[in-house]
This record gives structure tokens, C-alpha cells and sequence, in this order.
């Protein structure tokens, strides 16, 4: 094991001359002199990305013209970042790394399209950027601009997996990469702002989670440049002793690389990445050689470097290099502003593009060679791209777990518990390839059954008493962690670098990764519309558990359904929303999602006991449909007049199925010859016109199907306008009735909390005598019991605590 180095005992905050951990120089003169001159290639394709729209190799002096109209993206971060990319290049080369490079500074693109163009990769992928003057011309142009490219690691980019959209998900993606790929090494640059964020913070934990023997690595590089957008950072102002604990109370082995001095940077990094490179070599070598997985004190690196280094030191007489001025574009006004022209025209020939450049805009020959080739270059890793890597699931029968449903209504079962049988059966066929991720969540979700073929990931320190229950094992493939960012975070890269994966929380605490949601639908979105390059990777599976209508003990705090919400408002070409009523749908729906591609699949369905509806055929029928008839539920088929009902009754999860069942059966025995339909709604985006999802029914379909013009009492797990929301293109809207959470409800009974909001049989009820225009004065006695129900149930709760027995055990009446 490499020894852990000295702490250093100098100022790092001053730059000049670097000044590192790790001593050395390992560069002789002749690499010195080519690494440079690429590192000042790169930082002349940044600034060119950012200004110019002509004149690309400075053949001619700068005009106006050759300045793009808008100037945007950023600058700041560039330099550093590309300084590290180009030495793990060298070090790619020397031991023939598999390697891939994740960036956490926001809108940092320029410091990783700029060697993704210097390798030949960008050309390859876009033969119109091609390696000659006039292609690096398109390719400056379509950087921030319009038709073009954006500022941040888009899935247009090679070699990304990590967009950058939002600040705080690199380092939990790039351990996702790792986990499984135990010849990875994965370079995770997180931004000094980025470095405050929740996700990013919880993220260094990660470290703790990576078996050595299993799993590849990953090297993060704190990028202290000193600022935000318009503010000092945090961990750029507080001591070098204090940075130095943190990491080392994270469970690292902190080395630290600070200047501003190229010639003495070059060698201080190159000394350094090689230590560290070395250094986790040894780690996994010392494990797999013992076979004992340990954890280790992985190395990590931090990297300060001043703000736009390289770039204007002033302009206009306000500090710019080194400074919060430089993090975006140091200077706009460029075309009316011939100072400013000047100092850009200065900036680019100070890289001299006339010694990295030939006549043809090709980079020369001597720097060319610098970087890896094929797939060992980080843009081109195939790993990257994970649809390339990706295989099949190998996937158990889901039949074979099917619950018993003799009559329809009349057992009981926790749902979610024979999905757990199904995921234990998909993690034994595919233990390299498959996990499970859950914040401590597992045996509460009822999915236990795991652990009889893998058990919880846990490398920390083990008490005695962890023997009796605790399910840990430095082998374990369940990831459990009080934190849905990192778990999260994990999975999506995961998944972005070809592998499979089961994410389940509670449904009101979904809402901790509603960013994380939208941003990686977002990259599905664009890599499937706009990037035909990148292949279909595993879909994103999220099971909410612990639902609204059974958090009655938790309170109000843990009552929210809000997550559908968001969900609509994404791409539908990939999101897809179930709501299983029982068991074998439940498993229907989780076969179809674990097989599918290129998807985010919201799948809600409660851990408590619930009535079971349908036997297996009939379930996989009804997930193929996504929506349909209870035919045994129905009774407007048997009369004069068949399939014209007077009334619809839908619903949309587990207990809004049971709550509108219940009054249909009161229905039907008050008013024998009210002719009611029920419909039962799996797949919500059905309700959704086929014109704006591809899965939604035609409009003839759904009028078919639920009659154009009577009334409909819609009773939903979530809240009622989303219903509306769907539908609202639907002829005749004023007749959709939509019952369900109002954001009433605290510490109640399963009876009380449906009743607070609306969605239970007594309301339902009601709602259906005051719409159905018969029987409004017909039926006014019907109405008072239904009144006199609810207050009376309200009244036993209060009394006793609990719901009436006949209410908790409900089954249909045959």
C-alpha cells in the first residue's frame, strides 16, 4: 500500500511556481514542451468557442465580423479542467488506462470539446466539424449558438455521461460508472461552486461504497478556482489545514496541486496524477490479490488554479484573471469596444495557433501523437455511450410469482412484497450487471426477499450485533444510503454506462430528486429526438412506496402524490407513469419497465396489505391495455339497453380502487337498475390524447370507452387537477369529476384520511346521486345514511383509533 504522503506545510493559497504534495518532475523538457503547447491548443479552442465566428486561425487580423453576435458560456473553469485532462491523457498512454472523464463545473464544455476535437473524435461523430480550417470554423460557430451545441456536457458531446445542467450530480454519476467496471478509472472534476450543493456534499460518502475488488475507481479533482458566478466559494477561503481534515474525515487521501506557473503546474500534476494513478492500482491489487475487500483511503486531489487562468489579467482596470470577472465571458461589446477587440485579438495569439495549427488548420503531427487512440481516448470510450456496452437482462418468468386471486375482491396481500420475489430472482441471473437502490428503505418497501441473494453494500466498520439482521456485506449489490441525490446520482450512471438498475423510496420524499428526475429525462430526451449516435441505455425504474392513502401514522409531512405532477411535464416519447391496482399487475408493469429503453418509468404501488383484483391472465391483459372495464364490477351490460351506462366509475391506484369499488357495491344494491360501468386506469398517460402521447388512446377510443356524454367520478392517488390535466382536450370536460388528495390529512385512520379528502365510498357515493340527474330526489334517504356513515366512522376513529372492522376487512359482496 502507498504510504500516505507528509502534509504539506506550505501557503497554498499564494499562486506562482506550483507547489504540490507529491515532489517530482517527471516531464523531460521535450514533453514538457508538447504537453504545453496542447494544453494551449485547448485553451485556444475555449476562447474560440466563445468568440469567434470566422477567421478561426488568426490568418488575418480581427474584425468585428469575425465576433459572434451574442457572446456566451464560460470561461473561468476551462483552463484547469483541461490541464487535467491532458495529463491523464500521458498517463492513458504510458499504462494503457481505461479511463473516462466526468465534469461538474457548470457550462464547462469548452475545456472537453476542445481535446474531443484535437483527438479526431468530434470529427468522427460530426464529419462536418472536420480537422481542417474550414470545420474548425463550424465548429467554433455552433457552440452556444442557435442550431448549435450548448455550453454545458449535452449528449451531443463525446464522451460525456455527466451534462452539467445542474451542479451537484458528478461525483454520485461517476461512482455509478464505477461500480462493476473493476478495470475504470473514473476522473470526476466537481467545481469549487459545485462543491456547496447537497448532492455533491452527501456525494464524497461514495467512497465507502467502492469494493475494491469489484469495482473500478474513482479519482475526483477538486477544482478550487476561487469563485462563483459572482462570489468567493466556500472551500476556496477557508484554510489549507481545514481542507485538508475535511477530506481526510471523508475517509481520502488528500493531495493538493497549487499555482499559476504553467512550466512548474505541468510537472507538479503530471507528478501527482501519476502518484495517484499508482496509488489505486496498488489498492485493487493488494484486494484482489487477498480477496479480502477492504476500505481503503482512496486518493483525491485538489487542484487550485486561479480563475481564467491564462486569460486577461484586466480590462477596463478591474481584475479579471483570478477573479469572479472571469467565470462567464471577461469581456462582451467586443464589436463596438476596439479596446476590448484588442485585448481578445491579444489573448488568442498569446496561445500561438501558428506553432499548434497547420496551413490547413490541422493540429501538427508532434501533438497529435499526444493523445491516446481508439477507445482508450476518454471521448471515445465506449463506456460513454452506454447502449454500446449494454446487454440483455436476463430475465425470470414473472408469472411464476403470480398471487392467487380465486374471486376478484376477496384476499389480501402486500403488494409490493411479491415484487421483491421477482428483483431477487433478476439480481441472482445478472450479479455483475444489476442493483438496487434504496435509502434504507428495502425491508420497509417489503422487498426483503433481496437479501436471500445479495445483501446490503457496507464497508464501514461492523458491530457484532450487525449478525442479527442488519443483511451487510462488503459483496452486497443493495445500495442503501440516507441520501435519494447520491442514490440517484448512482444509479443514472449506472445506467448511462450500460447496466440495470431498481430505484425505490417513499412516494413524498421522491420530491428530493425532482431536479435529478427532470435532468436526466431531459438527456434522454435529446439523445433519443437528436442524437442517433448514442444508443438506448436501461431505463430509469422508480417504484414510490409508502404512498399518500397509508402514511395515516406518519402525518401530514409524509402525504404528498406530487411526483406524478412533475412527470407530466416532461417529454412524453420518455416517461411513462403505472399505477397497479394488486400484485399481478404490479409485476406485469415491473417486467415491462426492467426490459425497456431509453425510459423514466414511475411506478406507484403501496407496501401495506391490499385487495387483490385480478388472477394473472386477466392482469396481463389489463397492463397491455393500460385501462379498461371491470366487467365483474359493471352491470351496463345486461339490460335493454346494453354499454349505455348512467354513470362511469374510474379509478387509479390501490386504495382509490378499493374506496370506488366499495360504492359501487353500495350502488348497485341501493339503485338495482342504476347502470354503472367501472374502469380501472394502470398506465396514467392513457387518458392523454394519442396526438400528444404516443401511448394515450385516440379520441374515439376513449369515448368508447367512457361514454361522451354521461358523468364520470374519476377517483385518483394523486391530486385531482392532474386528472383535468390530461384530459383536458377530451370532448365534453365538464363531466370528468375528479376525486382525490386535497391536502387534507395528519395523524388519521386509512378511513379517515380517504374521507378528509374525498375519495371514499360514502363521498363517491354522494358525488354519483347528485350527477346522475335521476336520482337526485330519488334517492335523498340514500344520501342522509351516506352522511350519517361518514360522521359515524369519523366518530369511531376518534373513539378507538382504528377503523371499523368492516371497513379495514371490505370484500366485493357476491
Amino acid at each position: 500500500m502507498v504510504a500516505t504522503p507528509p502534509k504539506p506545510t506550505f501557503d497554498i493559497s499564494a499562486f506562482g511556481k506550483a507547489k504540490a504534495t507529491v515532489d517530482g518532475s517527471p516531464l523531460s523538457p521535450e514533453e514538457l514542451r508538447k504537453i504545453d503547447a496542447y494544453w494551449r491548443a485547448c485553451n485556444y479552442l475555449a476562447v474560440g468557442m466563445i468568440y469567434l465566428r470566422g477567421n478561426p486561425l488568426l490568418k488575418e487580423p480581427l474584425k468585428p465580423e469575425h465576433v459572434k453576435n451574442r457572446l456566451l458560456g464560460h470561461w473561468g473553469s476551462d483552463p484547469g479542467m483541461s490541464l487535467a485532462y491532458i495529463h491523464l491523457n500521458r498517463l492513458i498512454k504510458k499504462y494503457d488506462l481505461n479511463m473516462i472523464f466526468v465534469t461538474g463545473p457548470g457550462h464547462g464544455a469548452p475545456a472537453i470539446l476542445a481535446p474531443a476535437y484535437l483527438e479526431g473524435t468530434y470529427s468522427e461523430i460530426y464529419p462536418d466539424k472536420s480537422e481542417d480550417e474550414e470545420g474548425l470554423q463550424k465548429f467554433f460557430l455552433q457552440f452556444s449558438y442557435p442550431g448549435g451545441i450548448g455550453s454545458h456536457c449535452t449528449p451531443e458531446t463525446p464522451g460525456s455521461i455527466h451534462e452539467g445542467g445542474e451542479l451537484g450530480y458528478s461525483l454520485s454519476h461517476a461512482y455509478g460508472a464505477a461500480f462493476d467496471n473493476p478495470d475504470l478509472i473514473v476522473t470526476a472534476i466537481v467545481g469549487d461552486g459545485e462543491a456547496e450543493t447537497g448532492p455533491l456534499a452527501t456525494a464524497w460518502h461514495s467512497n465507502k461504497f467502492i469494493n475494491p475488488i469489484r469495482d473500478g475507481a474513482v479519482l475526483p479533482i477538486l477544482h478550487l478556482n476561487g469563485y462563483k458566478i459572482a462570489n468567493p466559494t466556500i472551500l476556496a477561503r477557508v484554510s489549507h489545514e481545514e481542507l485538508q481534515k475535511l477530506f481526510e474525515g471523508y475517509g481520502y487521501t488528500p493531495y493538493f496541486v497549487a499555482g499559476d506557473d504553467p512550466e512548474t503546474m505541468h510537472q507538479a500534476m503530471a507528478a501527482t496524477l501519476e502518484h495517484c494513478i499508482k496509488e489505486i492500482r496498488e489498492i485493487q491489487q493488494e484486494a484482489r490479490a487477498s480477496g479480502v475487500a477492504t476500505r481503503p483511503r482512496w486518493p483525491m486531489i485538489v487542484l487550485r488554479s486561479p480563475k481564467g487562468w491564462t486569460g486577461p489579467k484586466e480590462v477596463d482596470g478591474h481584475k479579471t484573471e483570478g477573479f469572479w470577472r472571469s467565470h462567464q465571458v471577461p469581456m462582451s461589446d467586443v464589436h463596438k469596444n476596439p479596446g476590448h477587440l484588442k485585448i481578445l485579438e491579444d489573448w488568442l495569439k498569446s496561445y500561438k495557433p501558428e506553432e499548434l495549427f497547420d496551413d490547413q488548420g490541422r493540429l501538427i503531427p508532434e501533438l497529435k501523437e499526444l493523445a491516446p487512440t481508439g477507445h482508450r481516448r476518454m471521448s471515445a470510450n465506449p463506456i460513454t455511450n452506454g447502449g454500446q456496452v449494454r446487454k440483455q437482462l436476463r430475465m425470470p418468468d414473472f408469472k411464476k410469482y403470480a398471487v392467487d386471486v380465486p374471486k376478484p375482491a376477496s384476499t389480501e396481500t402486500e403488494t409490493t412484497k411479491h415484487l421483491g420475489f421477482l428483483l431477487r430472482d433478476v439480481m441472482r441471473q445478472n450479479m455483475t450487471t444489476f442493483r438496487v437502490f434504496g435509502p434504507d428503505e428495502t425491508a420497509s418497501n417489503r422487498l426483503t426477499a433481496i437479501y436471500e441473494v445479495s445483501k446490503k453494500m457496507w464497508l464501514a466498520e461492523y458491530l457484532p450485533e450487525d449478525l442479527d439482521g442488519s443483511e451487510l456485506s462488503p459483496e452486497g449489490r443493495v445500495m442503501e444510503m440516507l441520501s435519494e441525490h447520491t442514490l440517484e446520482g448512482w444509479l443514472e450512471g449506472y445506467l448511462l454506462t450500460g447496466r440495470h438498475g431498481f430505484f425505490h423510496t417513499y412516494e413524498a420524499f421522491s420530491h428530493v430528486i425532482d431536479s435529478m428526475f427532470n435532468q436526466h429525462a431531459k438527456w434522454l430526451h435529446i439523445s433519443k429526438r437528436h442524437v442517433p449516435w448514442r444508443s438506448p441505455i436501461s431505463s430509469l425504474n422508480i417504484l414510490l412506496s409508502s404512498t399518500v392513502w397509508r402514511q395515516d401514522h406518519n402525518g401530514f409531512s409524509h402525504q404528498d402524490p406530487g411526483f406524478l405532477d412533475l412527470v407530466t411535464n416532461k417529454s412524453p416519447l420518455v416517461t411513462r407513469m403505472y399505477l397497479p391496482p394488486d400484485a399481478n399487475c404490479l409485476l406485469a408493469i415491473a417486467d415491462r419497465c426492467l426490459r425497456s429503453t431509453d425510459c423514466v418509468n414511475v411506478i406507484v404501488a403501496d407496501k401495506q396489505k391490499h385487495l387483490q383484483y385480478l388472477n394473472m391472465n386477466e392482469a396481463i391483459k389489463h397492463c397491455a391495455k393500460g385501462i379498461g372495464i371491470w366487467e365483474w364490477a359493471s352491470n351496463d351490460d345486461c339490460g335493454k339497453e346494453p354499454d349505455v351506462p348512467d354513470a362511469v366509475i374510474a379509478c387509479c391506484g390501490d386504495v382509490p380502487t378499493k374506496e370506488a369499488l366499495a360504492a359501487t357495491a353500495i350502488l348497485r344494491e341501493e339503485f338495482p337498475d342504476l347502470k354503472i360501468r367501472f374502469i380501472n386506469v394502470v398506465d396514467l398517460f392513457k387518458l392523454m390524447p394519442d396526438t400528444e402521447h404516443p401511448h394515450g388512446l385516440s379520441d374515439t377510443d376513449f369515448d368508447t370507452l367512457f361514454t361522451p356524454d354521461k358523468p364520470i367520478i374519476f377517483n385518483f392517488h394523486g391530486y385531482p387537477w392532474l386528472i383535468h390535466k390530461l384530459t383536458y382536450r377530451r370532448t365534453n370536460q365538464h363531466r370528468i369529476h375528479v376525486r382525490g388528495y386535497k391536502e387534507r390529512g395528519n395523524i388519521n385512520t386509512p378511513l379517515e384520511l380517504a374521507i378528509d379528502n374525498q375519495i371514499d365510498r360514502f363521498n363517491l357515493v354522494i358525488d354519483v346521486i347528485d350527477r346522475v340527474p335521476k336520482l337526485r330526489s330519488a334517492a335523498a334517504y340514500v344520501k342522509e345514511r351516506m352522511k350519517n356513515e361518514i360522521l359515524d366512522n369519523l366518530n369511531y376513529a376518534y373513539e378507538h383509533g382504528i377503523d371499523k372492522e368492516e371497513m379495514r376487512d371490505w370484500k366485493w359482496p357476491y
